[in-house]
């Protein structure tokens, strides 16, 4: 995996030692764009970072989130996924395949209705097939 630069300026400026693990798990965010678990990432990186830990993942997410580098996506109960756009998107999970896919989506929620609310995040998903699965369900 090859690092850009952007990614180390990303941590320094956001106050976070940029040590090797940090780097490979905020550029395979980065790059992949995949909406990845924690276990996904430790699998992806364990080969290059023998010494690399789940709690080291859980971790430096934790640090990404609180510096608004990285977002939580949980559009499931029991499992929460990583997304390294921070902008205002939608998810959609196909049901059969388990792809995420991110959608643009534009929420107005600055309206009279909201006035004197302090909103900290919005989210959208959405569930279903994508065009794939549905397409072999159709043939079946």
């Amino acid at each position: 995996m090859i690092y850009d630069i952007d990614v180390t300026e990303e941590l320094i400026k956001n106050n976070i030692k940029p040590s090797y693990q940090r780097l490979k798990i905020l550029s395979y965010l980065a790059f992949k764009r995949n909406h990845p678990t924690v276990e996904q990432i430790f699998n992806e990186l364990v080969d290059d970072i023998p010494t690399l830990s789940k709690t080291t993942v859980y971790n430096s997410l934790n640090l990404f989130i609180q510096a608004g580098l990285v977002k939580p996506l949980n559009i499931e109960d029991h499992e929460t996924r990583y997304d390294y756009d921070t902008s205002d998107h939608g998810h959609f999970k196909c049901i059969e395949c388990g792809t995420i896919k991110d959608f643009s989506l534009k929420i107005d929620i600055d309206n009279d209705s909201m006035s004197g609310y302090e909103i900290l995040e919005k989210n959208v998903y959405c569930k279903g097939y994508c065009p794939r699965c549905l397409e072999n369900k159709k043939k079946i």
